[in-house]
Parts: C-alpha cells; sequence; structure tokens
C-alpha cells in the first residue's frame, strides 16, 4: 500500500476531518471571547459551519463537497442511533412524554402546511418552473435540521427538484439564525418582566442532563474492554442491521414493482436514520429483556457515553450540513426561500405561543423558548436561551425536548409517507396538505383537547 499523501483514499478523510476539527475549536475560542457572538447564542457547531461555508464559497479552502455530504448523511443516522441506545428514565415515561412528541410533530405539520401553500400558489402563478412539493422541505429544515434537509433535499432533487439539496440546507441555516435571534430578544423580554437583570449561566453543551459516568452493574472501567469501545460496537452493529434491511427492503421493492422502486427506494435511503433508531430501540429492548430475565447480568449502554457520541455526530452533521450549501444552486429560488423563510419564523412563533400556553400552564415561556429554539434550530439553540430564563432546568421545560424527541419518531412516521406521494402529481400533493391539515387536527386534540373552546361547551 502507498502511505504517501499520493494515496487519497488513505489520508483525505483524516485531513479535512482535522479541518472540521480545527473550526470547531475557533469557533468555541470566538463564541468564548467575542462579546457579540455570545451573546448571539448561536451554537459553536453552526458558527463553524458558517466559517468553512464563507471558506468554501469564497474559493479559500477547496474543501471536497463529497466528503461534507457523507459526513451529514451518516452522522444524522449515528447521532439517532446513540439516542435510541440510551436507557430510558420511568419518571419521563407516560402521557408528558408523548405529547411533548405530539406537540413537536404537530409544529411539523403546520411548517408543512405552510411551506406547501407558498410552493403550490407560486407554482400555479409567477413560479410554474417551481417543483411544487419544494414547501415540504420548511419542516425538514426548520424542524429537523440539515441532516434531515440534505437527505429529503437529495431525494427531491433525484426527482427533478434541481437545487433542492442546497435549498433546503440553506432553509436550515436561515432557522439556526432566526433560533438566535428569536431566543436572544425573547429571553430579554422574559427577564425584564421578571425583573431580573442579568443571569450568569456558562455556555454548555446541547445536553440537558448530565448523566452519571457509570451505573449499578455496568461494564466497570477494570474491564479487559473500554466501555467506550462497547459503545461504538453496539452503535456499529445497529447501523449494519440498518444498512442490511434497508437494502434488502429496497431490492425487494425494485423486483417488485420497477416503476415505484426508483422513488421508494430513494426515500429508505433518505431515511436511513429512522431504521437505524427503530433498530436500536429494538436492541435496547432485547438488552432489557436479557437483564430482566437473568441470562444477561450488566448493563451494557452507557448514557453518559451515547449522550457523548451523539453530541459528536450532530455537531459534525450541522458543520458539514451548512458548510455543503451551494449557493449558486439557490439562484432562481429567491423568492420561495424568502417566503418559507419567513413564514416559518412566524407561523412557528404564532402555533407554538398559542399551544404552549395551553399545554404547559405555569412554565409557558420555559417551554416556548425551548421548543421555538428546537423547532427552528436544534436541541442546543433551544437550550441556550433556556439556560438564560432558568438556569438550573427546575421547570420541565428541558425534559420535553428530550423526551419529546423520543416520542417524536412514532408520531412522525406518517409524515415519511407523505413526503413520498407529495412529488407525485398535483392531486396527490392537495392530498398531502389536506392530510396534514387532518393530522393536525387530531394531534392538537391530544395534546390540548380539554383546553379547546368547543371542548369547554360539553
Amino acid at each position: 500500500m502507498d502511505f504517501t499523501s499520493a494515496n487519497h483514499g488513505l489520508w483525505d478523510v483524516f485531513i479535512w476531518g482535522g479541518i472540521i476539527a480545527s473550526l470547531l475549536l475557533l469557533a468555541n475560542v470566538l463564541t468564548r471571547k467575542v462579546n457579540f457572538i455570545r451573546n448571539s447564542l448561536m451554537p459553536v457547531a453552526a458558527l463553524a459551519g458558517f466559517i468553512l461555508l464563507a471558506l468554501r464559497s469564497t474559493g479559500l479552502l477547496k474543501f471536497p463537497a463529497e466528503i461534507l455530504e457523507m459526513i451529514t448523511y451518516h452522522s444524522i443516522a449515528i447521532g439517532f442511533i446513540s439516542m435510541s441506545l440510551r436507557t430510558t428514565k420511568t419518571e419521563v415515561k407516560g402521557k408528558f412524554a408523548f405529547q411533548s412528541g405530539a406537540l413537536i410533530v404537530s409544529t411539523y405539520l403546520v411548517q408543512a402546511i405552510a411551506g406547501l401553500i407558498i410552493s403550490v400558489s407560486l407554482y400555479f402563478t409567477v413560479m410554474p418552473t417551481l417543483f411544487p412539493a419544494s414547501g415540504i422541505l420548511l419542516p425538514m429544515a426548520f424542524g429537523q435540521g440539515p441532516g434531515q434537509a440534505n437527505n429529503v433535499g437529495s431525494t427531491y432533487e433525484a426527482l427533478g427538484f434541481v437545487g433542492g439539496r442546497s435549498f433546503g440546507l440553506s432553509l436550515a441555516a436561515v432557522g439556526y439564525l432566526v433560533a438566535c435571534v428569536v431566543g436572544i430578544w425573547y429571553t430579554r423580554r422574559v427577564l425584564k418582566k421578571r425583573g431580573v437583570t442579568k443571569v450568569e449561566t456558562k455556555i454548555v453543551s446541547g445536553s440537558t442532563v448530565t448523566e452519571v459516568f457509570q451505573e449499578a452493574n455496568e461494564v466497570p472501567l477494570s474491564e479487559s474492554i473500554d466501555r467506550l469501545s462497547i459503545q461504538i460496537a453496539l452503535i456499529l452493529i445497529a447501523y449494519l442491521v440498518t444498512f442490511l434491511i434497508t437494502d434488502g427492503i429496497t431490492r425487494l421493492i425494485v423486483s417488485v414493482a420497477p416503476g415505484a422502486g426508483k422513488t421508494l427506494s430513494s426515500l429508505f435511503w433518505g431515511f436511513n436514520f429512522i431504521t437505524g433508531s427503530l433498530v436500536a430501540m429494538g436492541t435496547r429492548s432485547i438488552i432489557s429483556k436479557l437483564r430482566k430475565s437473568g441470562v444477561m447480568q450488566r448493563q451494557y449502554q452507557n448514557n453518559y457515553l451515547l449522550n457523548r457520541i451523539s453530541g459528536l455526530a450532530f455537531d459534525l452533521m450541522i458543520v458539514a450540513g451548512i458548510a455543503s450549501i451551494d449557493i449558486y444552486e439557490l439562484k432562481g429560488l429567491v423568492l420561495p426561500f424568502v417566503l418559507m423563510s419567513l413564514a416559518g419564523a412566524i407561523i412557528t412563533y404564532i402555533y407554538l405561543k398559542w399551544t404552549v400556553q395551553r399545554l404547559s400552564p405555569g412554565y409557558a415561556d420555559e417551554s416556548f423558548i425551548a421548543m421555538y429554539g428546537m423547532l427552528t434550530g436544534t436541541i442546543s439553540s433551544g437550550i441556550l436561551p433556556l439556560r438564560q430564563i432558568d438556569p438550573e432546568f427546575k421547570t420541565p421545560a428541558s425534559d420535553q425536548l428530550v423526551v419529546g424527541s423520543g416520542t417524536a419518531i412514532i408520531f412522525g412516521a406518517p409524515i415519511l409517507v407523505l413526503i413520498g406521494i407529495a412529488p407525485n402529481s398535483i392531486a396527490m400533493l392537495m392530498l398531502t396538505i389536506a392530510l396534514c391539515a387532518i393530522y393536525l387536527a387530531a394531534l392538537v386534540y391530544f395534546i390540548i383537547g380539554k383546553s379547546l373552546p368547543f371542548a369547554k361547551k360539553k
């Protein structure tokens, strides 16, 4: 083997990985030392992504786009698998967890309806060449972040949406800015209302809780295999099973229905993180049953290490996702981009303000700013402003983000079907909007049914 720099397959991942690592550290220093950046509450990974985007766009750094796309694609799956492998806590189960998940998914639906109304309206009026189903990228970008915006955007790009991937990633980048701007404005407003002049909090990671490093019956530090190795082994095995399942399903679909195979195949591969999450949940359930039966004596998952791995994966996803935006591909998509960005910011604000006042009485401000930050950016852009008004996480607002993200996978499953049928035809697109509205109504009733006006009259 050639071990020199001429062997790009040997060295490229580490060279470009080192550059991303350097930019993350630079962004961390800027966040700590530059006041206006610190006060912006922008996540470190997002800042590093914008720096790398600027370097690529100006031609100062020829970072290969395919490596950025690869990092974005695999990081979201590894992050979700890591989160899904974690052992659960009994105190965050029950209706609270499911209502939190329903709130998250209902916000996706609000964003989807708003985005689709914009894209359909433009398609039938001033932009007949616009991909009519492009509006569904709004919840993927604002609600789920760059990873899912990348996946769905790439899928739609294969179906004819020119620049779809960069369009989705650009919406995700704007979502971060919206989360930061609204987060600063809203937290200052709340602090002023409460008569608090300043809250001294340290900039921390996106984790809402600090897990115990070693719980009872875990693999001890003196074991011959490192505890981190076990976590990585579980993750990689789950990802291998995910690949085998996805490959098997897509091959079966192509053999049975070649016409629909191309669309469904790209959809399954694009949503591999959902399959990975389900595989990880199944793995966690099997381990739990083996422990209860006495066949397995030790607890092999370590929540502390799994949180650190998922945090690393999501940081890499954010940096690579933002940096991989191709500004040139947005040419001709400025109008829908601006309209969807404004609609996403405004409609998400209005809907969450209306909902959390009924769902979270007593901590509505904390719940709103945490949810708004996450549903326009990521969980870290929800946690950072929350720490300004609830520095010790005394309210359940932080738990809403964590447990809600888990149960949202269940409520969000039908959205995958809607994403698949929306681009098939105008009739299917209209059906998608109608189904979004019906599903939204059902979730709203589940979340706050008793507080609705018509419910009170009964």
